[in-house]
């Protein structure tokens, strides 16, 4: 009888010590969420000469600073769509094709000349002019999976947004010059960091 009880005692100190290891190992390699950076929004100075006053529609450039801050995962990314608002309106979108991002690597993302329809390019002109600022939100949309160890998770949604002012020379104004783009709700927070 002492002896089934060791046993016992045994196996249950041989799964308590396997449940750690697994708690660790978990906490370890746990990824991080992806980060995104704004770190440059353009578009024609107001009041430029060669700037198009009287086109319909504007242009916009943008460069963006994707980080992988994770040590023992790398980031597969599908399409990514951004879109750029001016108010509730979508002034401009883009499509960035899939890319990998490596362990601990960052990539930057450049869009040049970028269309901006009609109706918003002329609400933002015309609040440049009367204000001499103009906000747009820039929205990052995007599915990825983390490779850990050679293992793939599954699908992860990240929607981030984020506000940029712009002032009469077209670039960022403000003292913040890289603008950090966050999850827009502890959903998609969430959704984002669950186990794979």
């Amino acid at each position: 009888m002492c002896e089934t009880r060791n046993f016992y005692l045994w196996l249950l100190q041989i799964v308590g010590l396997l449940g750690l290891i697994a708690l660790i190992l978990w906490l370890s390699l746990r990824p991080k969420n992806p980060t995104v950076t704004v770190v440059e929004l353009t578009i024609p100075p107001i009041g430029d000469s060669s700037s198009p006053a009287d086109d319909s529609n504007g242009t916009l450039s943008f460069a963006l600073e994707v980080e992988n801050p994770n040590k023992d995962s790398s980031i597969n990314f599908d399409d990514i769509i951004l879109t750029f608002l001016f108010g509730q309106d979508a002034a401009a979108t883009d499509t960035v094709p899939s890319f990998d991002l490596d362990k601990n690597k960052d990539r930057e993302i450049r869009g040049q000349s970028v269309n901006i329809n009609g109706r918003s390019w002329k609400s933002l002109r015309s609040s440049i002019s009367k204000n001499g600022t103009a906000l747009l939100k820039v929205d990052f949309s995007t599915k990825f999976r983390y490779k850990t160890i050679g293992i793939k998770s599954k699908h992860h949604g990240a929607k981030l947004q984020g506000d940029v002012q712009l002032g009469k020379d077209g670039k960022i104004s403000g003292k913040k010059k890289k603008i950090k783009l966050k999850f827009t709700s502890k959903k998609w927070r969430v959704r984002a960091s669950h186990f794979h």
